[in-house]
């Protein structure tokens, strides 16, 4: 007997109050898959609630009824004070399940509604589970003729640490040197700014200037979503040696979206300090159930620091894939016919 073929539809909406219940519920089952949307899909709720409505701000949702409804994928196309963000595409089934034969009918009907809404040129790139972003990227340029590079902007692990993998450690102190791990202030920002600016030179081809860099400062401090680690050294003034920020929060999910040392401090333990106090304050005073990240898959000295603090999937040791540790990519598109956004 041949299997029923299931119907599925794709809309779009451009407020966040208007996404119906079942995305809601597929975000709270899926916090963290979907920690790229959730966040701003919530300051925008915050928003809309007081009368103000975001320009620039769209989801497609595209939906299985089986028949009650079933969220397969949802795309975001929106902006915040930095820029407007990459194309951000997840979907509520495990990356292990998304079969080609699943994939590019839903995608191809996610093309076909992005292509009704948006100017070529807002597509700059697309962040997604790898099969979702190559088949994206595929369906784009035959859609459009706007080629996709062959080397993806970003391919990362996305690893998550709760209370019961963190490593919960003493500070350790460095003869002669004096630590001071907190929230960075006002008094910060161009220490800070210094540091975002390192950051973006090291993120091609999200540079910032030096005005954009003390603009990106300003945001995180406002928001209170950035530490600091200072350093000092004796009959010296303390530097600002590391910065980790965390900018996408949901009620039960944190994650992790700047880490940075200053290369005149590097190898001294300063982002694996601030990371796991980063972690510990997440924990115990925001009251986070989960703390995610993404880590580039070449970036081995990063994913040693994260698996000491306690992040799944990234044990040097251990190449067992782990079910918990998703595998994204970002594709750029050519930047000769796009307008790169930042994020």
């Amino acid at each position: 007997m041949p299997s029923r073929k299931l119907e599925f539809t794709a809309a779009a909406y451009y407020k966040a109050s208007s996404l119906p219940a079942e995305v809601f519920a597929a975000f709270e089952q899926n916090p963290v898959t979907f920690n790229c949307m959730l966040p701003h899909i919530l300051k925008c709720l915050k928003l809309e609630e007081h009368g103000r409505v975001i320009d620039g701000q769209c989801w497609i949702v595209v939906t299985t009824y089986n028949p009650e409804p079933r969220v397969d994928f949802v795309l975001s196309c929106t902006e915040n004070e930095m820029g407007k963000y990459p194309i951000f595409i997840a979907s509520t089934s495990p990356p292990p399940s998304l079969s080609d034969e699943f994939v590019r009918p839903r995608l191809h009907l996610i093309v076909e509604h992005l292509l009704d809404i948006v100017d070529l040129y807002r597509v700059y790139s697309v962040f997604a589970p790898d099969a979702v972003a190559y088949w994206f990227a595929q369906l784009w340029t035959e859609q459009t003729g706007i080629r996709c590079y062959d080397n993806p902007y970003y391919a990362a692990k996305l690893s998550v640490c709760c209370s019961k993998t963190f490593k919960y450690r003493s500070v350790t102190i460095s003869p002669g040197l004096e630590y001071n791990l907190r929230p960075a202030v006002e008094a910060d920002l161009h220490a800070v700014a210094e540091l975002c600016y390192g950051f973006a030179q090291e993120s091609e081809p999200f540079v910032l200037d030096a005005q954009g860099a003390v603009r990106e400062a300003s945001i995180l401090i406002q928001n209170a979503t950035v530490w600091i680690h200072e350093v000092r050294w004796p009959n010296k003034a303390p530097m600002v040696a590391s910065l980790v920020a965390f900018t996408r929060n949901s009620a039960t999910v944190s994650t992790i979206t700047k880490v940075y040392t200053n290369p005149g401090a590097r190898g001294m333990g300063c982002a694996q300090r601030l990371v796991r106090r980063v972690c510990k304050h997440l924990f115990s005073t925001e009251r986070k159930e989960k703390v995610a990240l993404y880590v580039a898959h070449n970036n081995l000295a990063a994913s040693k620091v994260y698996h000491r603090v306690g992040f799944t999937g990234l044990d040097p040791e251990n190449s067992t894939p782990s079910p918990e540790v998703e595998s994204w990519t970002e594709i750029g598109f050519d930047r000769a016919k796009v307008e790169l956004g930042h994020w």
